[in-house]
């Protein structure tokens, strides 16, 4: 029995196919490479790992594709933990590096982090009032980005239902966010009175595709701060990867876990 598993396991790797097809999207999309699109001084930047998970969805739903089934994308979620093992290295050298960033920066780019925590108290009834149970704790426990990953799959394992409602903010993230916050910043700009400072420190927010859109938005408003702005941006986004793992990782997640262990059987009384 163990034998036929691990010929099953040397086939599922070996699966040329699914391999091709995944590169041919990657170089598809490296080639288009990335756009940047705008409206009335708005900056939209199209990156190409939003055309890649376009395309793959695209292959997976085609019907003239029959080599990628549902046997193809449990493959694939496989090889997602495989790949997480180097990101939770690449994670942990970074925050042991740079700890010292945290004893020395000012405290606004400290305590912008703790922001993420509104994600718990306001997300979260609403996830459970939409119907998720513990999908929900995945979904708003975090903004849903690397650092946080790595956490949530060693912690809960990548089949779990934690894991499934992080992937799916995770990916509409990836493919919306960034169109988003480009449209946030400049409207936001407009409306309160904040130093551009702020703004870039609110780019920083741990997503690399979103960051340099944002960034990308805010230095078109303000091109001489160029240097500026890409500094805070940068520094924030910094602190962002390297002391969100700590507010997740002992606030965040636990506090999610917490309130949903409080809130779930009040609200599932309610609408039963």
């Amino acid at each position: 029995m163990e034998k036929t598993n691990n010929d099953n396991n040397i086939r599922s790797v070996l699966n040329y196919k699914l391999h091709l097809t995944l590169l041919i999207c990657i170089i598809v999309s490296e080639y288009i490479g990335t756009i940047t699109l705008s409206f009335n001084g708005t900056n939209i930047i199209l990156l190409p790992l939003i055309y890649s998970l376009i395309l793959a969805i695209a292959l997976y739903q085609s019907r003239h594709i029959t080599w990628i089934n549902e046997e193809e994308s449990i493959l694939s979620n496989k090889f997602m933990l495989l790949l997480v093992g180097p990101l939770i290295a690449k994670l942990s050298i970074s925050s042991g590096n740079n700890i010292g960033i945290l004893l020395n920066i000012g405290p606004a780019l400290v305590l912008e982090q703790f922001g993420e925590l509104c994600s718990i108290f306001i997300a979260l009834p609403i996830a459970l009032l939409l119907g998720f149970k513990r999908e929900s704790i995945g979904m708003t426990s975090s903004i849903c980005r690397e650092p946080q990953m790595a956490i949530i799959i060693d912690k809960y394992g990548f089949n779990s239902k934690e894991v499934n409602g992080f992937m799916s903010v995770y990916i509409i993230g990836t493919v919306i966010g960034t169109i988003f916050i480009s449209i946030i910043v400049n409207v936001l700009c407009n409306i309160l009175p904040l130093h551009p400072y702020s703004y870039a420190m609110g780019c920083g927010i741990g997503s690399t595709c979103m960051n340099v859109a944002g960034l990308s938005s805010l230095i078109a408003l303000y091109p001489d701060l160029s240097e500026q702005l890409s500094a805070f941006s940068g520094i924030s986004n910094l602190i962002c990867l390297i002391f969100s793992v700590y507010i997740y990782l002992f606030i965040s997640l636990p506090l999610t876990e917490r309130i949903y262990g409080k809130l779930e059987p009040v609200i599932t009384k309610i609408f039963k």
